[in-house]
């Protein structure tokens, strides 16, 4: 309301003057209003607070500018531009597409990411060849999307081409149709798919509509280019710097690989085997402050939630402790279902709170695991070679380049603790990143009966989010 006031105001003034730059009016209000879209790859208010990449990054803006970060949200990304053109929102982030229908109302800024467009189909309904071989077929889009825009163009040249616009649908509600057979095709981005397949795991690419498809921020085309101009310097910086690297590892750097068979096994191994073990895991996870969740994807990485697994170098039980780890933490059996995840809780807040005190969230989190697999000590040393690359030792995203060199005589003969298989802990934190995103979403429903959505809040707090390695070799005893 006092962005509208503002703007009314200064319109007012006179003939002879015009409205203040946008990014006046944004230090003048103390506040940066964000128009974006309840999506994953866009912004998630959960349970544990916002997140999200557009989120990430329009809070770092904020910080950078020194005012406040307001988030507004829309039920449907057609109401994206007229929410901006009505001066409600200074900018959208909401991974638009630049699209030429949405260049005659918005100006967009640095394409900081790109995407392919797919068409998606579920496994066993039927892959078509090409665009002919769907016509006839039900296709259901986001109406007002980019998807949309494409089906348009693509009918120029395919007439008969039909499909459903839904206004009321984000991409993750037309997926599950799809999975669901509701509808034969959807359209979704290749962020947004390689999040969701891990869910729907029948789900298939039939078709690349489009490849490099630039997302940017989106600002009112009639206000000028100043807070534009100081968004794509950001934004060029926090890509230079690598903030823009962490920020897709954050989000996407589990979802580059996908295992069909290990994710059917894991959905179904969480109905059969999970239930047994979960009481144990949210009591575990109770006494040390960590999500139970992410012990449960630890504990499933290690032995499959198999209380009699054991590996061949002799680790045993569900959070696969050595015998010098458990005689450290106490624990005579570490085959006991209790016991081995009790302590298994134990010795993962060990690792993290050994873990460098420059290091954030989520980065924290994923250096601790890769502890707990490796050793804190290898660890040290991938640090070590972070700093004579003149790399960020306080980065994942680094540490995870410098962990598998450890396996190369070049660089394990430099180091103190020596020889390490370097590439299996950056497998290992790779693969609970994806089985803990899996278990989020599958407790969802669970979670979410006492939140309510906030269509508008100020943003304090940076939630603590974490997120595949093939599967450890194990026997049953």
């Amino acid at each position: 309301m006092r962005l509208l006031l503002y703007i009314t105001l200064a319109a007012l003034i006179g003939t002879c003057s015009s409205p203040p730059p946008l990014l006046d009016q944004v230090l003048e209000l103390g506040e940066l209003r964000v128009v974006t879209r309840d999506s994953p790859v866009s912004y998630v208010d959960g349970p544990d607070g916002p997140s999200g990449p557009e989120f990430d990054l329009v809070r770092k803006f904020a910080d950078e500018l020194g005012v406040k970060l307001i988030i507004k949200t829309v039920d449907s990304i057609s109401e994206i531009v007229p929410f901006i053109m009505s001066g409600k929102a200074h900018m959208a982030a909401a991974g638009l597409s630049i699209t030429e229908s949405r260049r005659e109302y918005l100006h967009f800024g640095y394409p900081y990411q790109m995407v392919d467009m797919h068409l998606i189909y579920k496994l066993g309904t039927g892959k078509p060849r090409n665009i002919e071989d769907v016509i006839g077929r039900p296709i259901e889009v986001m109406a007002g999307s980019s998807h949309a825009d494409m089906l348009q163009a693509l009918s120029t040249a395919h007439s008969e081409l039909d499909w459903t616009e839904n206004a009321d649908a984000e991409v993750t509600d037309l997926l599950a149709k799809v999975a669901n057979e509701e509808v034969d095709f959807t359209i979704a981005d290749s962020t947004e798919f390689n999040v969701q397949r891990h869910f729907h795991p029948d789900l298939r690419v039939a078709l690349d509509l489009e490849l490099g498809d630039p997302i940017a921020w989106a600002f009112p085309k009639d206000a000028g280019d100043s807070l534009l101009a100081r968004a794509d310097n950001f934004l060029v910086d926090a890509d230079r710097e690598g903030y823009l690297a962490r920020v897709h590892d954050r989000y996407y750097g589990h979802t580059k690989k996908f295992d069909y068979v290990g994710t059917r096994n894991f959905i179904r191994h969480y109905e059969s085997r999970l239930p047994r073990y979960r009481d144990m895991f949210e009591q575990a996870g109770a006494k040390w402050g960590v999500d139970w969740r992410l012990l449960a994807a630890i504990g499933y990485q290690e032995s499959h939630w198999r209380s009699g697994a054991v590996s061949p170098t002799g680790v045993r039980g569900i959070m696969m402790l050595t015998e010098d780890t458990a005689a450290y933490l106490g624990i005579d059996d570490r085959v006991d279902p209790e016991n081995s995840i009790f302590g298994g809780a134990q010795y993962y807040v060990r690792q993290t709170e050994r873990v460098a005190d420059t290091v954030d969230e989520p980065d924290r989190t994923w250096m601790a695991l890769a502890a707990y697999n490796v050793g804190f000590n290898h660890l040290k040393d991938a640090r070590m070679i972070v700093e004579w690359q003149s790399g960020d030792p306080d980065t994942w995203v680094d540490i995870s380049k410098a962990l598998p060199l450890l396996s190369q005589r070049k660089w394990y003969t430099k180091v103190p603790y020596g020889y390490a298989r370097g590439w299996e802990p950056v497998l290992y934190v790779n693969n609970i990143r994806s089985y803990y995103n899996i278990l989020k979403w599958l407790t969802a429903n669970e979670e979410q009966q006492d939140v309510e959505p906030r269509e508008e809040q100020g943003i304090d707090e940076m939630p603590d989010i974490v997120e595949e390695e093939p599967e450890t070799e194990i026997t049953e005893t």
